[in-house]
């Protein structure tokens, strides 16, 4: 019996010898390393790995990044001193990266060329929606070593939803986001953003063309309180802009506020630096549209 009694006592504190043994082994193992040679080959993707790796670990970011003609890239103004290039199988070699960072879909060629050459590639999805950017920002945020920074980055994101929720006028402004071509479905982020600035979109659905474009005529017949022409001020020398300046939009003058804006391109939590804009355009639409009212 002695010896039975003395086995039972012993396993309880087996079992903590063993716990305690496991918990030392796993704090013995080497921490995540984040990637020292980060190279990015495509603006969305730079977009990302500029806000969220330091600048020393950074190989190169695509020449994009610097891209002003026209102005898509948001740290154009911030990358100097950072390499950019034309990102192809040579050049990333050359960079030693211990990571690539690419957009899925992108350069199809290079990614099968790293691939086979055993280069680390992480594919960026696309982002269709604020909770898809949510997603993507913290992969990129455990997968770069940046977690702290992409919770900082959404944070920042959340406090922009709210204030452009708190500002946004009631109803909302009916608006027609008017692109080159005559498209007029923004869809996806920017309907989000739009939506929480206090904007909905009047592009009549059922007068679209098999193409997705809205025919001038249409535009005016709706009359939109707010007007957004989708490219830059001096874009007209391009066919697809030409329908952007048609004489016939005159009609709308003094009863629908116009504006002309770059289309947001890359998705991500900046692009919620766009709800101020789209709230203070549908603010100016709906005063014109009551001093309208009163006359």
């Amino acid at each position: 019996m002695g010896h039975a009694g003395t086995r039972n006592n012993m396993r309880p504190a087996h079992g903590w010898i063993v716990t305690i043994l496991c918990v030392l082994y796993i704090l013995a193992q080497p921490a995540f390393a984040a990637p020292q040679r980060v190279v990015s080959t495509f603006l969305c993707t730079d977009e990302y790995v500029f806000r969220l790796v330091p600048r020393e670990r950074i190989a190169a970011l695509s020449y994009e990044a610097t891209d002003r003609h026209p102005v898509v890239s948001t740290i154009a103004d911030r990358v100097q001193g950072i390499r950019t290039i034309h990102p192809g199988t040579e050049t990333v070699l050359s960079l030693a990266p211990d990571l690539v960072v690419m957009y899925a879909g992108t350069n199809p060629r290079l990614h099968v060329n790293l691939k086979k050459l055993g280069i680390a590639v992480l594919d960026v999805p696309w982002a269709n929606s604020l909770a898809d950017v949510r997603a993507i920002t913290e992969m990129l945020g455990e997968k770069l070593g940046a977690p702290v920074k992409a919770k900082e980055m959404l944070g920042e994101m959340d406090r922009k939803i709210a204030a452009a929720r708190a500002a946004a006028p009631r109803p909302p402004v009916r608006t027609i986001l008017y692109e080159p071509n005559g498209y007029a479905s923004s869809g996806g982020i920017t309907d989000e953003v739009m939506a929480l600035s206090g904007i909905a979109n009047a592009a009549p659905r059922a007068q679209l063309t098999r193409m997705g474009t809205l025919p001038v005529e249409s535009v005016i017949t709706a009359a939109p309180e707010l007007l957004i022409l989708g490219g830059e001020a001096r874009s007209g020398s391009a066919r697809a802009y030409m329908i952007l300046h048609h004489p016939a939009l005159k009609a709308l003058k003094g009863r629908t506020e116009h504006a002309v804006l770059t289309p947001l391109l890359c998705p991500g939590p900046w692009s919620l630096d766009a709800a101020e804009t789209f709230g203070d355009l549908a603010r100016k639409a709906r005063a014109l549209a009551q001093a309208g009212a009163r006359h």
